[in-house]
């Protein structure tokens, strides 16, 4: 399916594309060719298209997604899908004047995308491309079919955009905080003495599906264990349990982790939960529009240095949306492998962060709490701010 342009409306491009013109200009991109599923729905306004949506691969090649921008000139704008989005787009028609929903592999699709640039003039532009979801074949294409472009990493520009959520985003990373949430609580609830890790783990994926949340992992300790994979480990009386489950609704994040006891908590118990919640809490007590990111980092860090649970203790906080970690980038290679580089740059109003700090004791086992709070003006907003606390297994 090919739509020409005029089809639909510019002006509901749902995006804000002067901000989007303004990164590219800074950038030096004259046109974007975005190509990760997060970035695709992101420029599409929140569509990703379902028969792909838990796999990419298809016959000897892969789904490819292509969003095509050019800054200043959103009726240039095309959306190139596999064949079978034409009824997607019959539905819910895409923003874009140009549709080619024609594609089943990589060749077809930076095929059209290269057709559309040369259309709209930009064969010898400035590209913007996203190396890590670009994949070779396409890749190699598009350098020899637009010798005279030059091709230029869009990672950051597209992260930037990101860093900045919209209402609706925010909302969407409020339900899916508040469905894991929900789904922790209900499981840790339900799982009794005598069930395995792998049982629980199976509950909480059935308890976030039911409450419309798409599930994609639960890392799961049980008693002094540190291991956080599904195994045969079966919950013993006393033990503690910590359940960090990773869910999405719409595409959005909901990333949490909370603690479960297997009868009542000691005061042993009690006292390290409540030094965690203080590392936590000095976190919180930093995050506002203006602070510096690595302000709100260091602060957390002093507190958690002058802890007893210091020496096995952690604490990381990192950006999220529609992927777990993403801008604003606080801290380098902690654990995840990229440069820190909004530590020297101030939070703004509608960031989203998760916060958590870890305690790995040699005896009580594995003690975390993880959060979720977007930024105001004046502090944070937490999504998902309830069993923060040791709660009861076996009571449901």
């Amino acid at each position: 399916m090919n739509v020409a342009p005029g089809k639909n409306a510019v002006s509901t491009i749902p995006f804000d594309h002067a901000r989007v013109d303004r990164l590219m200009e800074e950038a030096g991109i004259d046109v974007l060719l975005a190509t990760s599923k997060h970035n695709t729905q992101y420029l599409l306004g929140g569509y990703k298209f379902i028969f792909f949506a838990a796999m990419d691969a298809i016959g000897h090649s892969r789904y490819l997604p292509v969003v095509v921008y050019e800054k200043g000139g959103p009726e240039h704008a095309a959306y190139i899908g596999n064949r079978m989005e034409g009824g997607e787009h019959q539905n819910h028609p895409f923003w874009t004047p140009t549709l080619h929903a024609a594609c089943w592999g990589t060749l077809d699709a930076a095929n059209l995308a290269v057709e559309h640039l040369m259309k709209i003039g930009k064969g010898d532009a400035r590209i913007g491309i996203e190396p890590a979801f670009l994949p070779s074949d396409a890749y190699t294409l598009i350098r020899k079919a637009l010798p005279d472009a030059k091709l230029i990493d869009a990672t950051d520009m597209l992260e930037r955009m990101r860093a900045i959520k919209t209402e609706a985003e925010l909302e969407k990373l409020r339900i899916a905080s508040e469905l894991i949430t929900d789904s922790m609580l209900a499981t840790i609830a339900w799982a009794r003495e005598g069930m395995t890790k792998s049982e629980i783990i199976e509950q909480l994926r059935r308890e976030e599906t039911n409450r419309g949340a798409h599930f994609e992992y639960c890392l799961l300790t049980l008693g002094a264990s540190h291991n956080r994979a599904a195994s045969p480990q079966a919950w013993k009386k006393g033990e503690v349990l910590s359940i960090d489950s990773g869910g999405n609704y719409h595409g959005y994040i909901g990333d949490l982790c909370r603690m479960g006891i297997l009868g009542e908590p000691d005061a042993e118990l009690e006292d390290l939960l409540a030094e965690v919640e203080t590392v936590q809490q000095a976190a919180f007590s930093k995050v506002r529009a203006g602070t510096l990111g690595g302000d709100m980092i260091s602060h957390a860090e002093g507190v958690l240095k002058k802890s007893k649970v210091a020496p096995y203790t952690d604490f990381f906080a990192h950006g999220m949306g529609l992927i777990t970690h993403e801008a604003p980038f606080l801290m380098t290679n902690h654990p995840v492998t990229y440069e820190g580089t909004y530590a020297e740059k101030p939070l703004e109003k509608n960031m989203v962060l998760s916060i958590e700090t870890t305690m790995l004791h040699p005896t009580r086992g594995f003690i975390k709490l993880e959060d979720t709070v977007a930024v105001t003006e004046n502090g944070y907003v937490m999504f998902g701010d309830r069993g923060r606390g040791w709660n009861r297994g076996g009571v449901a």
